[in-house]
């Protein structure tokens, strides 16, 4: 769970031992309609060709998007559920790193989209997707 008010050094700690942190995920900066994060182009996210996989840019936008919407609600009342996501690969991912930027385009009482871009070191823009979360009173059953 995500403490209110929590520091980048926290947000980074909820990674181990997860996708993420098995990915090499890296928030650098969240805030309020916001997220920043980086992840390796190596060979844990790299497909045979040599180049980013494509599965692995998702993992990156639905996690930061999925992030995005969680500093969003209160999460002892509501969880985040992604429902739909959807991306154009523009060209190969090489290089070091990958950057992706997540911004909100709609804050719902039930839903939130996300646009989140990858880019490379240069600045280029990898791939381009779309994030559709739900937001999902807890029960207390």
């Amino acid at each position: 769970m995500l403490k209110p008010n929590a520091n980048l050094d926290e947000i980074n700690a909820l990674n181990r031992n997860t996708l993420m942190g098995h990915l090499g995920m890296e928030y650098l900066e969240v805030r309020e309609g916001y997220v920043y994060a980086r992840m390796p182009v190596d060979h844990r996210t790299l497909q045979p060709a040599g180049i980013l996989h494509g599965g692995s840019s998702l993992a990156l936008a639905e996690t930061i998007g999925g992030l995005g919407s969680v500093i969003l609600v209160d999460n002892s009342l509501f969880d985040v559920r992604g429902s739909h996501i959807s991306a154009n690969h523009l060209r190969a991912g090489k290089g070091d790193w990958v950057f992706g930027k997540a911004t909100l385009i709609h804050r719902g009482k039930n839903t939130h989209l996300w646009n989140i871009d990858i880019f490379d070191e240069q600045d280029q823009l990898i791939s381009s997707c779309r994030l559709t979360n739900f937001i999902i009173a807890k029960s207390n059953a």
